[in-house]
């Protein structure tokens, strides 16, 4: 099998790819997807994504046991089906602060991947339902993707948080993707007529009639074959441990996610030469740079019992509520099964004097319990009590850690080592984040819903605010930076500004693994972003630019 270009990941940046390369009649374009197709019922639900964890369509990886949180290993959801994450995730629209962007082009080193650079791909992916060209510079209308506010359902409880949120001092903020991103709002969906709306859905799946697009599912990439230093093609096993070749006449393109795009580039014979050689793998290009610099998105929860019966989102929990929803969402196209279990969000700093928001607070209308037995990723876990919880979140993580191999056969999973909480300043940003979110509970708007606060106890001891942590802490599941894009003279760089990998022809790497430093939020906005700017990198067109008027305001 020979082809122009093989794509290597169907997750969101493959399929963006896989759309923008095949354009182009005249070009050859394979994608190929480890895991199968994404026909799952419950990805097309957005409120029942939490039961995609743990499934066939979950490659359900963990990390090593973390040192600062008493040895726990922590639970790493990543999508493996057409779509990857972004047919398993939340579905929130989130693009980050405009500085995360330009700190990319100026500390970074990366010419061409500032806020004014990236603005017209996030633009250009983009139908915002809400947003038009006339009242917003910031979006997009005419793009792929449909991003939209929940206007199918929504609980009282939502609104109660955002008018909490400003009577705690926090803005109002009613588009965090717009000029400013700190303040408080409704969360923006990557959300459909009451349907999930993956990168597979809004991307892949319209173009799969196209004759110069094939794509492969349950194809696992053993390793990316190369020769004198260029990449020629892709080894992949199918079915029955059948091994296959294809053969790339002008590139490879590496989207296999912050975990596995490293771990091929070191099956691959790319990468640190210790750990090369301690997994019995063949050098042939030196890049110490592959697998460091992960950095990832925790946050731990404060909840509250509800006073009022009904309002929260617990109807998955409830046979009977859950029947009715059910009944709301097939016959109707509405209720709580046409929304994701997220509603509000707010972004805020724990210093005024910050130049950025180093706190997200996720807000849901769920109960998380008190007894530290809920286990996020586990619905059965959950109690059946009315509630809601505000989880705070760590934006900018100055702890890193790495990801290496376990041993040179490409079906073992990656060894994940993020060292969470390492940094002394990571701790205080959450246990700050758990006060502030404290008293966003104990606002006025939230009297009529406020039963009882629940863990912690003691507000003031930081230390039993700690100990709370360490009990509810998760991850946000927001790995990136292991293929770190940087100049030359950055000797941990992997790729440069135009995602090639360096020291190897024909090979790029395209997804959340290439930023130099975690975005200020959810990270599958910017991996789409990224996949479109990537795609006219790859096909030589001109970078596109931002009309005057819009640049001037950005």
């Amino acid at each position: 099998m020979t082809f122009d270009y093989i794509i290597i990941g169907a997750g969101s940046a493959g399929c963006v790819l896989a759309n923008r390369l095949s354009v182009d009649p005249s070009l050859s374009v394979l994608l190929l997807e480890a895991g199968g197709p994404d026909k799952k019922m419950e990805i097309r639900i957005p409120a029942a994504y939490t039961k995609l964890n743990g499934t066939a369509v979950d490659w359900g990886f963990w990390t090593e046991p973390q040192l600062a949180l008493n040895g726990r290993r922590m639970y790493q959801p990543r999508g493996k089906t057409l779509g990857g994450c972004s047919s398993t995730n939340a579905m929130a629209y989130v693009r980050g602060n405009r500085l995360d962007y330009n700190d990319w082009a100026t500390h970074g080193g990366n010419k061409g991947w500032g806020y004014a650079d990236v603005l017209p791909y996030f633009i250009r992916s983009e139908h915002n339902e809400q947003f038009s060209q006339l009242d917003s510079f910031y979006h997009g209308h005419e793009g792929l993707l449909n991003v939209t506010y929940a206007t199918r359902y929504k609980t009282p409880l939502a609104g109660a948080f955002v008018k909490s949120c400003i009577q705690a001092g926090i803005r109002e903020n009613q588009d965090y993707n717009g000029k400013e991103q700190e303040g408080t709002g409704f969360f923006q969906f990557t959300i459909k007529d009451g349907k999930r709306h993956s990168a597979a859905s809004a991307f892949l799946k319209p173009v799969l009639s196209r004759s110069n697009l094939t794509v492969i599912t349950h194809a696992l990439t053993k390793q990316i074959l190369l020769k004198n230093d260029r990449a020629t093609g892709v080894e992949f096993i199918t079915g029955k441990n059948q091994t296959q070749i294809a053969t790339a006449t002008k590139e490879v393109i590496l989207s296999a996610g912050a975990f596995q795009s490293p771990q091929l580039l070191m099956l691959s014979g790319i990468g640190p030469v210790d750990a090369l050689r301690q997994g019995k793998i063949a050098v042939k290009k030196e890049l110490n740079g592959v697998g460091q610099n992960l950095q990832d998105h925790l946050f731990t929860g404060v909840s509250s019992l509800c006073s009022q019966r009904g309002v929260s989102s617990n109807f998955h929990l409830k046979p009977v509520n859950q029947l009715k929803a059910i009944g709301q969402y097939f016959l109707f196209g509405k209720g709580p099964f046409t929304v994701s279990p997220l509603e509000a969000v707010a972004f805020l700093k724990t210093d005024p004097s910050q130049d950025r928001p180093n706190l997200q607070f996720h807000f849901a209308p769920i109960h998380m319990g008190d007894d530290y037995t809920t286990d996020v990723y586990d619905l059965t876990t959950y109690p059946t009590t009315d509630g809601y919880t505000i989880l705070p979140t760590l934006l900018k993580p100055k702890s890193v850690g790495y990801v290496g191999l376990r041993s040179n056969n490409p079906l073992d999973a990656p060894l994940i080592q993020p060292n969470y909480l390492e940094h002394e300043d990571d701790k205080m940003v959450l246990i700050n984040g758990i006060r502030q979110a404290l008293t966003v509970m104990q606002a006025d708007a939230f009297d009529s819903y406020r039963l009882r606060i629940q863990t912690p106890t003691d507000y003031s001891s930081d230390d039993a605010l700690w100990q709370h942590i360490l009990q509810q802490l998760e991850t946000v599941y927001h790995p990136v930076g292991t293929c770190k894009m940087g100049p030359d003279q950055d000797e941990m760089a992997v790729v440069d500004t135009n995602l090639r990998v360096r020291g190897v022809e024909g090979l790029r790497v395209v997804d959340a693994s290439i930023m130099p430093t975690i975005v200020s939020g959810n990270t599958n906005a910017p991996v789409i972003m990224i996949a479109e700017k990537a795609a006219d990198l790859i096909l030589g067109k001109p970078m596109m630019k931002l009309p005057k008027h819009i640049l001037s305001e950005s």
